[in-house]
């Protein structure tokens, strides 16, 4: 296992990279998480992957430029890892952010794409009166800071479980404000995709938790309907929205599978 910053499009990406001579893998973290939600993730799929997680724009180790920035940018940055590693051609994926980032990369080098993993994603936006209840979950931390209230109802809506929810809660504490603002503004003025969803023809693999209430399976299926490489979706009994961290015993199994067969020569 390596770590390091690599420098791309402005920015230097904290990574790290679990090595060996297996197919590449690059995934992509959710909103207010960090490269170690898919720990349980790299440990099941290495030695037999080589896996790559990353810190994306206002998160984690990753030295952010400041500047405002879309999931276009993000999938940019996406791409700019895999030249950094020269990796002609890989599979990418993501939970949430990361699902919108990655669909993003298919959608701006699909050649580059051997097949997308989304977990607990969506290619639309959320409705105006549940933007209008992050924006104001955005201004009570820019006013207040990340107070036990409000980071807790995070919480929940991610991971909802106790363990976890502590563990990123005591992150969020550090969380920059300037990061807050630009990162959300990100996720919630993203544009929706849904009209060019048919010209991402790679194999997909789409995991949703059953439990998830940021993003309905409804609108998973709907998702899974316009890509026409997806199979039917793995649903994870009881799993909110990070079911990868929360349910790995259950998200594991499918992923190794649907990776193999997307690699094999």
């Amino acid at each position: 296992m390596t770590t390091g910053f690599a420098k791309v499009n402005g920015q230097e990406i904290f990574f790290k990279d679990s090595g060996g001579n297996g197919p590449a893998v690059i995934l992509a973290h959710g909103f207010l998480m960090d490269h170690s939600m898919f720990d349980a993730q790299v440990a099941a799929l290495s030695p037999e992957f080589r896996v790559i997680t990353w810190d994306e724009r206002g998160f984690g180790q990753t030295k952010w430029d400041g500047k405002d920035f879309t999931y276009w940018d993000s999938a940019r940055d996406c791409l700019g890892l895999m030249d950094h590693f020269k990796i002609k051609k890989c599979v990418i994926g993501g939970m949430s952010q990361g699902g919108f980032l990655t669909m993003r990369a298919a959608l701006t080098a699909p050649e580059r794409v051997t097949a997308l993993v989304l977990i607990d994603t969506a290619l639309d936006n959320d409705g105006p009166e549940v933007l209008a209840g992050y924006r104001m979950m955005v201004d009570t931390w820019v006013q207040h800071g990340p107070v036990p209230d409000l980071t807790g109802a995070i919480a929940n809506i991610i991971i909802a479980e106790p363990k976890e929810n502590a563990k990123w809660i005591a992150k969020w504490q550090n969380h920059p404000l300037e990061a807050v603002k630009a990162t959300s503004k990100c996720l919630l003025d993203r544009d929706d995709i849904t009209s060019r969803v048919g010209e991402i023809k790679c194999p997909a693999l789409i995991i949703h938790g059953t439990a998830d209430t940021a993003i309905s399976m409804e609108r998973a299926e709907k998702m899974r309907a316009g890509l026409v490489g997806a199979g039917p979706i793995v649903k994870i009994d009881g799993a909110a929205h990070a079911a990868n961290l929360t349910h790995p015993q259950l998200v594991n199994p499918p992923l190794v599978e649907f990776l193999r067969r997307v690699t094999a020569a």
